[in-house]
């Protein structure tokens, strides 16, 4: 309990106080004393009502020293009347008596008692209860005399009856000399912040969901090891914050000009107490990092639970992935624009188009186009299909109107479902995606049947092959297209030049070519057509580019057309279409487990996709037929000894002559084959077989950067 204390004046008292707080630095002994204390009877109370309740009273009870000195009014504002709730008149019946000691103790000190004896005999009334409740009754009865204080501070000037008590309180000293106390009333008012951060802090603890953290979190535990040091502190602040708004009133004009020592012992306990604040903070920080973490390992599992279980619709799953509560609209009508429910989506064949905020507009262009002609030509398809985009952003990076704005800009652009925010997205479900969906950066389209179920993994890339005509893009429907395929020329350039299939019909020749070495494209235009002139061929020749370096390709291509060397596409966009095919070819086998099949097509497609990576490359063809796919290195030497084997065009056919001089060159000299596949990839194979010899190949890793930003962004 407090100890009796020699009568001495007000002033010295504060000042020895004072003194005694800054000298005791031992911290352990006080905490010894503290704990004897402590004995709780097991009682949980729920302390947070309250505490709301408390700060609603110091946050109206200590604005600006100014506004307090200057307006007359009352301030009104809107404020939940929590006594209307029955559990909280039923708590507040319950500790009122224990808050009215409490006041009663506190105003004791406020007469000149030593503040630490005085936080001792708070402890020893609280000793049954938990350590938040031990501070939130103490800022209760703090909050109970200080709000009367300022209450009648701020009301005396528009009411008798408030103008009256303030007199016998003395408060008009403080308003005469505001000016001179708005240092030390500031000061105050930053400790109060502090107490109540503090207190706030320590709920926050002791709300923390059991399920997902113990004591055994090392966050946890020191937390709890630290929290009644800082419940001392909190309620030591509080002792000294009651005495000093006695002393603006009772001490007298001398005394509250000469207010220094005061404003500096109220900032030193701020000190103290933003420093507890700041280690409990981060202790709070890890421990709502373990709770998340846990939190997302359950989503997680229920996620994978709930794809191998069997629905009667897709429900379930759809809500799982997007937003699981019937509190709001989660998607976005691409057609109206407006915000619709989850219903929309039920027992239909739903295509998940999950892309991060860079999805390039090529990507978007090419699969409008196809999810255009699905509506306009199958009428059966689009009452069995929706795509929803479901974006995907880094969580761990504030969002940001620019990133809002560019994700409305992409929004927009979507005749499809879009999911309404990012945001809505848990962190479970984009770990789910990247883990199980193998989601990079690179465009997925994830097919659910109307149960719910994966019956693609990513069918993006049998809709670049085959468009539409691959519903309901299910993987078995992928296996069934790849069968019916041959190595044709109308599987290379399907859907991109209706020019060249009118060529296949009329059974010309046909010579893709491509690169970006520009004295390469010219001896081998120049020398292709001198040969088809003196073999008497119909030819044509088209320049389809390189899958990277667009603006190099770009500057050929203008070349080209310039010195009238081709046919080529001057669209750049049927350029990417083009490789984003054939890469599409290579991705879908790979997702098949096919790519390594002795598949004379895949073996083809994988030739093609290796040559292009350095030098030039041409694939020739008469008609559908294509009779020839080499690298730059092989091809230009054959059309150059053509003298060579010219004779043999008038028994064998040109094709038959052209292949087997291509053979022999071909033996002599074998172009290095190699993929590369981005990290960002999604399904990277294990290894992969040479298209050529069919032994392993060496797998390295490559960092590289083609200068050229428009071709990152557009193709990866």
């Amino acid at each position: 309990m407090a100890s009796k204390m020699t009568p001495v004046s007000l002033q010295q008292m504060i000042k020895g106080d004072r003194m005694s707080m800054i000298t005791m630095s031992d911290d352990n002994a006080i905490m010894k004393q503290i704990h004897a204390t402590h004995a709780h009877d097991g009682r949980e109370i729920d302390v947070r009502p309250l505490f709301q309740l408390v700060e609603d009273i110091l946050n109206r009870s200590t604005p600006g020293v100014d506004a307090i000195v200057t307006t007359t009014q009352t301030r009104v504002e809107t404020w939940e009347d929590r006594t209307q709730h029955a559990g909280f008149t039923a708590m507040i019946d319950a500790l009122s008596h224990t808050i009215d000691r409490l006041s009663c103790e506190i105003a004791c000190n406020r007469c000149g008692g030593d503040a630490h004896a005085t936080t001792l005999s708070i402890f020893n009334m609280l000793s049954s209860y938990p350590w938040d409740a031990k501070l939130v009754l103490t800022l209760a009865a703090f909050a109970l005399n200080y709000g009367e204080f300022w209450l009648l501070a701020q009301i005396c000037s528009s009411n008798q009856l408030a103008k009256s008590i303030s007199i016998l309180k003395q408060v008009p000293v403080l308003l005469e000399h505001s000016a001179l106390l708005k240092p030390r009333l500031d000061a105050i008012n930053l400790l109060i912040r502090a107490m109540m951060d503090v207190t706030n802090c320590i709920i926050e603890f002791k709300e923390l969901p059991p399920l997902y953290i113990n004591q055994e979190v090392v966050a946890l535990s020191t937390a709890l090891a630290h929290i009644p040091t800082a419940v001392y502190w909190t309620i030591r602040s509080i002792v000294a914050c009651a005495t000093q708004i006695t002393s603006l009133t009772s001490m007298g004009h001398e005394y509250v000009i000469s207010s220094t020592n005061e404003t500096w012992e109220m900032s030193t306990l701020a000190h103290k107490i933003n420093s507890i604040l700041d280690h409990l903070k981060k202790q709070l920080f890890t421990c709502h990092q373990h709770i998340e973490e846990k939190r997302n390992f359950e989503t997680y599992q229920m996620l994978r639970n709930l794809f191998e279980s069997i629905h009667v619709d897709n429900m379930k799953i759809l809500k799982a992935l997007i937003y699981a509560k019937d509190d709001t609209q989660p998607l976005i009508d691409g057609s109206t624009k407006r915000r619709v429910h989850m219903d929309v989506l039920r027992r239909k064949n739903v295509l998940l188009l999950i892309s991060d905020l860079n999805i390039s507009q090529d990507d978007l262009s090419i699969l409008e186009q196809i999810y255009s002609e699905s509506r306009v030509h199958g009428h059966r398809m689009q009452s069995q299909y929706e795509v929803v985009w479901i974006p995907i952003v880094d969580h761990s990076l504030e969002w940001e109107d620019p990133m809002q704005k560019q994700f409305e800009n992409l929004q927009a652009t979507m005749p499809w479902y879009s999911v309404h925010s990012p945001t809505l997205i848990e962190k479970a479900v984009i770990s789910f995606i990247k883990e199980v969906w193998h989601f990079r950066n690179k465009p997925i389209l994830v097919v659910l049947d109307p149960q719910g179920k994966v019956v693609s993994p990513n069918a993006l890339h049998m809709m670049w092959i085959w468009g539409s005509n691959a519903f309901p893009f299910t993987s078995l429907r992928e296996e069934a297209l790849w069968k019916e395929e041959t190595w044709r020329l109308e599987l290379l350039v399907d859907g991109i030049d209706p020019t060249i299939l009118n060529w296949v019909k009329e059974g010309k020749f046909i010579y893709l070519y491509g690169g970006i070495d520009m004295d390469w494209i010219r001896k081998f235009t120049t020398t292709a057509k001198a040969v088809a002139s003196e073999a008497r061929i119909p030819l044509e020749l088209v320049y389809v580019g390189k899958s990277t370096k667009r603006e190099q390709v770009r500057r050929c291509i203008a070349s080209i057309t310039v010195e009238k060397l081709s046919h080529c596409w001057e669209d750049l966009a049927m350029v990417w279409f083009f490789w984003t095919r054939l890469e599409s070819m290579l991705f879908s086998k790979i997702q098949l487990g096919q790519a390594d099949d002795h598949d004379p097509m895949m073996q083809e497609i994988k030739k093609l996709l290796s040559y292009e990576k350095e030098g030039g490359w041409a694939v020739l063809s008469k008609g559908s037929h294509t009779f020839i796919n080499g690298h730059g290195t092989t091809i230009l030497p054959t059309f150059l000894n053509y003298e060579e084997w010219k004779e043999y065009v008038p028994t064998k056919g040109f094709e038959i002559a052209c292949m087997d001089y291509h053979s022999k060159v071909h033996s002599d000299s074998h172009p290095c084959c190699r993929f590369e596949f981005l990290s960002t990839a999604g399904r990277i194979p294990e290894k992969m077989k040479c298209p050529e010899c069919l032994r392993n190949m060496e797998k390295y890793i490559t960092f590289l950067c083609c200068h050229d930003d428009h071709n990152i962004k557009s193709l990866y």
